[in-house]
């Protein structure tokens, strides 16, 4: 409000009103801190999202180690020299990726904060925390089934058992956090549902389908046991929370259409807990007679019997309506690239989940002795290598271009439906 100031002479001189602020002058200016250096500058758009990276590459190594060549009249995939070699080098390059994203993750964290906070309360990022479960445990389960042939079984052993608490604990917490921000923090429409939420609830089933494999360094007994168990249980808890989404992601597509170009290759997201959960089931099963030994013989042989039998008669029907989302996906991603589909970090989405889809295949070929399920996994590995090397070619362009990382690209509007 205006006010009266005295005059030197001590009459009243004409009101004034506040001014507006005004820049400081470069007396009174506070000192800027230093710019950061352009390479702090760019760790800004490093997101979580980039841990799918290591997922995806890691998951190559595994798939090549479990393809069923056997049925096929071939020898083991570590007994073939040239896949060996292949497997051991993509393993080598996804355990050298994973500490250096974890430094730049932390720089990321270290450096621009609001940026960070801001990734957590963007519903369309924050559930790509998953990943960073998915990777270490990823890493975790290369290390022992093809790691091992290059570090030895014990030190093999060892980073699997660090990788494998540390991931499942990271899985965990974000299965109930995200979730938790997704209602309280989050403002969703409907047609903002994505297969990206499928991610923080998926690690629980990573967890699930690479535990089985440190059983059998536990000691026998209780120790053993529990670990089964507690695969069995995270198995459930990520099924029937993926039971819940499917409905949502598939309704949002008829409902409103294709999702953005930019979008499309999240599709294959699905893929994750269906492969996930026949290779878990698979696993599982394979590891229950080492585990199951407190309860008396007969009753471990009936249960042993019981998941032998819950594995094929669960992975085979999972496996089919994953090949029937896989056909969809793949439909709906050559109509957006005919669209002009740029590239982005979620073509990393054509990897981890078909990389699932190949190790349930593989199991189910073991379990069974079918060729058929084994030509399928070959094939899908021969997809899944040939993403990978575009991912990873693209990937490697942009980060020496300077593109990447960038910014995510704000998803335009779903693509119009045609005729």
């Amino acid at each position: 409000m205006a006010t009266l100031t005295p005059s030197p002479r001590g009459t009243p001189s004409a009101p004034t009103t506040p001014t507006a602020r005004t820049a400081p002058t470069p007396e009174s200016a506070v000192p800027l801190p230093p710019a950061r250096p352009a390479r702090l500058a760019r760790l800004r758009h490093l997101g979580p999202n980039w841990y799918a990276s290591v997922m995806g590459t890691a998951i190559v190594a595994s798939a090549g180690a479990a393809l069923p060549l056997e049925p096929l009249g071939l020898a083991s995939p570590m007994d073939v020299p040239v896949l060996r070699a292949a497997c051991v080098t993509v393993w080598a390059l996804s355990a050298l990726m994973l500490p250096l994203l974890l430094v730049a993750r932390a720089g990321h964290w270290i450096h621009h904060r609001d940026q960070a906070r801001a990734h957590l309360l963007d519903p369309s990022v924050a559930p790509f925390y998953g990943c960073l479960a998915m990777a270490l445990l990823a890493v975790g389960g290369a290390t022992l089934t093809v790691g091992r042939h290059v570090i030895g079984e014990s030190a093999a052993v060892t980073v699997d058992a660090v990788l494998f608490t540390t991931g499942t604990l990271v899985g965990l917490t974000a299965a109930v956090a995200v979730p938790y921000l997704m209602v309280v923090r989050h403002r969703v429409r409907p047609e903002d549902t994505s297969p990206v939420w499928l991610l923080p609830v998926v690690a629980p089933m990573v967890s699930a389908a690479l535990g089985p494999g440190l059983i059998p360094y536990l000691p026998a007994g209780q120790w053993r046991e529990a670990l089964l168990l507690a695969c069995y249980a995270m198995f459930g808890l990520s099924l029937l929370a993926t039971l819940t989404l499917l409905p949502l992601i598939f309704g949002r597509l008829v409902t409103h259409g294709p999702p953005p170009l930019a979008l499309t290759p999240a599709l294959f997201l699905v893929l994750g807990p269906l492969g996930q959960s026949t290779t878990a089931v698979g696993h599982l099963a394979h590891a229950a007679p080492d585990a199951l030994t407190s309860a008396p013989p007969a009753s471990t042989a009936a249960y042993v019997s019981a998941l032998d039998a819950f594995a094929v008669l669960y992975g085979v029907p999972v496996l089919g309506f994953a090949l029937l989302w896989l056909a969809l996906a793949v439909a709906m991603v050559v109509r957006a690239v005919r669209r002009g589909m740029p590239f982005s970090m979620t073509w990393w989405a054509f990897t981890f989940p078909v990389g699932t889809c190949v190790t349930g295949a593989a199991g189910l070929a073991h379990a069974t002795g079918l060729t058929a399920l084994a030509w399928l996994s070959l094939a899908l590995f021969v997809v899944l290598t040939a993403a990978w090397a575009v991912a990873w070619t693209r990937t490697v362009h942009g980060l020496v271009s300077g593109a990447l990382p960038a910014a995510p690209p704000v998803p335009g509007p779903a693509t119009a439906r045609t005729r």
